[in-house]
């Protein structure tokens, strides 16, 4: 039996220093992007959705309510720690994208091989754990599609794993994820069948009704 799932990154977020943000509190959904969790929303209406699974952060659970408040139905939202952003993002956060190599030096290592460095994740382990979730989810309720909204770098190493590509800094970011993008993976018994990416749907249009501080 086929099991679609839906592996979305989560959408824009208010970031106006241009920190890296990592697990950090605070930095929620920008206005473009509750518009483009809308938009992913819209065009998962039709899906047959029947849980949303979400990292805990709090820009993946903005993203994951708001695309659930486009369903017809309502559908469980899941928060499921796996899904976090990388872990090497804790050592990371809260400063300029531009300080990090000179005020964070395993940077380099992590850059040069991941999983040397306490904290680091492997390829494999970064988006091993995407997987697993994925494949437990697809288990549990098989034929009923799912959506799983996590972060930029662990659904781009799943996506190393699942196209068999080498497990290296160059391929992690060779094909990415962009925010409200998603990774469209059918399962059967036997695995994964088919994988295809879809780029973020176009947002609200001006004039069009966008999610307010009160409904989202």
């Amino acid at each position: 039996m086929l099991t679609r799932l839906y592996l979305i990154r989560h959408a824009d977020v208010e970031n106006p220093k241009r920190l890296l943000y990592g697990h950090l509190d605070g930095f929620p959904l920008s206005a473009r992007g509750r518009d483009q969790a809308v938009a992913v929303g819209r065009r998962l209406r039709e899906s047959g959705l029947g849980r949303i699974v979400h990292s805990p952060l709090a820009r993946a659970e903005e993203t994951a309510r708001l695309i659930c408040q486009q369903l017809p139905e309502p559908v469980p939202l899941i928060p499921e720690p796996e899904l976090r952003e990388a872990d090497f993002s804790l050592y990371l956060q809260g400063l300029p994208y531009w300080q990090i190599p000179v005020r964070r030096p395993l940077w380099f290592v992590h850059k040069a091989r991941r999983g040397l460095v306490p904290g680091d994740e492997s390829t494999e382990r970064l988006g091993g754990r995407i997987l697993e979730v994925a494949r437990r989810v697809a288990r549990e309720r098989p034929g009923e599609p799912a959506a799983l909204v996590s972060h930029a770098d662990p659904l781009q190493a799943a996506w190393v794993l699942l196209d068999g590509r080498p497990q290296n800094e160059r391929e992690i970011y060779r094909k990415q994820v962009d925010r409200a993008g998603m990774l469209v993976v059918d399962f059967d018994e036997e695995g994964v069948l088919a994988v295809n990416y879809e780029p973020p749907p176009r947002p609200v249009a001006e004039g069009e009704a966008r999610p307010t501080a009160a409904s989202s």
